[in-house]
């Protein structure tokens, strides 16, 4: 039998060759990841895929799955291991090469398998490895699965099968760029500036873009798995003001920016200014409810308040749904309600029948924002940028906080705006009037001045967003006030990013 995975071994030595290493900390919410040789090897790669495998018979699902990795260096090998773990089990496994996560979700639906493993890392820093999964399409797996995986993992339950199997796909990429291009080209002519920060995007956006009619400005889109610009993470500032300089040189009349795996997408308008994606999300649905009638848009606790307040999206009677943060509890959620689309800040974008499948697909982003130009011609990004309510809004922060205590810290942050509400308590000057738990915890005051503080589910770290419609101001005293409490705690470290 395989051994029962250890929780540390140390490199260059005769254990770490012989046995499986996993940490526990690796099986997240809704997806999987580690720092590839210091918290997992190959051999606990291989002990994720025989528990995986196993999972799937519990879960009685076809014995089917799609299989694909993302540009890093280190991702073919670990995907090639996951599969000798997979086969172990029983699974008949359909591997499509190199790949978007998205494009690994498609497979599903286009090879008819029943369960996916994209080997990816996302947008996380060289180094970090991990694995989205799901068995039953276009949902992918929640901490009810993930729980289960990790008991099987870490406990070593697997159970051998006959019957695995390994097929290569041939030119998968093509069947994914046309099931995205078959259709007529826009009318409108746009410069698109494309950025892929050396990420896997960049093997496939640009001439999706370029068949549907656009003239495709390329930034960064080599494959270079040492991402030598900037990490491909379209959420960060140094991504963003990138695009934006490019989107000025040129002229474009729109940059769009796509992270490591092709999940998520970024906006730069026309002016060069950064447009944070939940705003976008406002923009689609604005646009995507007037050819569709009433519809339901699923959004996360991170987003702007517009949503629920635009006097636009109330008019065409819109219902917004605050849920919580994670593409698969965003995912998971579009499905269950039927709604239309679901929109994360961080740039996860979840379009329904009949506008998409209901999985993330950043390209499928991509091209919803450049059909909703080809609808208003008169006007630019920036015109229908300028056409919501003014609001002031944080990037994503995220203060480091290690994941076995990160939890912790935001139940205690929880339980501290939760009392000052009950208490009738003034922040900023004004009355509480609501508190979001749903995901962490979120606080608004009378202004509708609002700030967020959840752990991450993917990285050692917190995540803090902010947001005003009342002034800037007020946007930054209320970022100070939620860090002023962070600072209570030692374990909360530095921010990647601030305001």
């Amino acid at each position: 039998m395989y051994p029962k995975p250890s929780p540390s071994l140390t490199p260059n030595t005769y254990a770490f060759e012989s046995s499986p290493m996993v940490k526990a900390t690796g099986f997240r919410e809704y997806d999987a990841r580690w720092l590839f040789g210091k918290e997992i090897n190959l051999m606990g790669i291989q002990a994720l895929g025989l528990g995986l495998g196993t999972l799937l018979h519990e879960m009685g699902v076809k014995p089917e799955l799609a299989t694909g990795h993302d540009y890093r260096s280190y991702s073919a090998s670990i995907k090639y291991a996951l599969v000798t773990g997979l086969m172990a089990a029983g699974v008949r496994v359909k591997d499509i090469g190199l790949a978007l996560s998205p494009m690994a979700y498609f497979a599903q639906f286009e090879l008819d398998c029943a369960a996916v493993a994209m080997v990816t890392a996302s947008h996380n820093d060289n180094g970090w490895t991990g694995v989205k999964m799901g068995a039953q399409r276009p949902v992918t797996f929640g901490p009810d699965e993930m729980g289960r995986l990790r008991d099987i993992v870490l406990e070593g339950r697997f159970q051998y099968r006959d019957g695995g199997s390994y097929q290569f796909i041939e030119n998968f990429p093509a069947r994914y760029i046309a099931d995205l291009t078959n259709r007529p080209k826009i009318k409108r002519k746009l410069k698109v500036v494309a950025a892929c920060g050396n990420g896997t995007a960049g093997a496939f956006a640009p001439q999706v873009l370029e068949k549907l009619g656009c003239e495709v400005v390329p930034l960064d889109v080599d494959l270079d798995y040492t991402f030598p610009r900037y990490n491909p993470n379209p959420e960060d500032m140094e991504m963003l003001h990138a695009m934006a300089a490019k989107v000025r040189e040129v002229g474009a009349d729109v940059g769009l920016g796509f992270d490591g795996d092709g999940d998520r997408c970024g906006v730069v308008d026309n002016n060069g200014d950064e447009i944070f994606a939940d705003k976008i999300g406002v923009m689609l649905a604005r646009d995507l409810a007037k050819l569709h009638k009433n519809p339901t848009f699923v959004v996360d606790v991170k987003s702007t308040g517009l949503f629920a307040t635009d006097p636009v999206l109330r008019e065409l009677g819109v219902t917004a749904d605050y849920w919580k943060t994670g593409h698969s509890y965003i995912k998971r959620r579009v499905t269950d309600l039927k709604a239309l689309a679901g929109f994360e800040k961080s740039g996860h974008f979840f379009f329904n029948a009949p506008v998409g499948r209901g999985y993330d697909d950043g390209i499928l982003t991509a091209i919803h924002v450049i059909d909703m130009l080809d609808r208003n011609p008169t006007k630019t990004m920036a015109d229908l940028y300028a056409a919501l309510p003014k609001t002031w809004g944080s990037p994503t922060m995220s203060p480091h906080c290690a994941d076995e205590v990160k939890y912790g810290i935001v139940d205690k942050v929880t339980a501290h705006f939760t009392d000052m509400h009950k208490k009738g308590e003034k922040l900023l000057g004004q009355k509480i009037t609501d508190v979001i738990t749903v995901n962490g915890v979120r606080v608004m005051v009378e202004d509708g001045t609002w700030g967020l503080v959840r752990a991450s589910s993917n990285k050692p770290e917190l995540v803090v967003v902010v947001e005003s419609p009342a002034a800037e101001a007020r946007m930054r005293e209320m970022f100070k006030a939620v860090d002023g409490v962070l600072r209570q705690y030692p374990e909360v470290g530095e921010y990647n990013q601030t305001i």
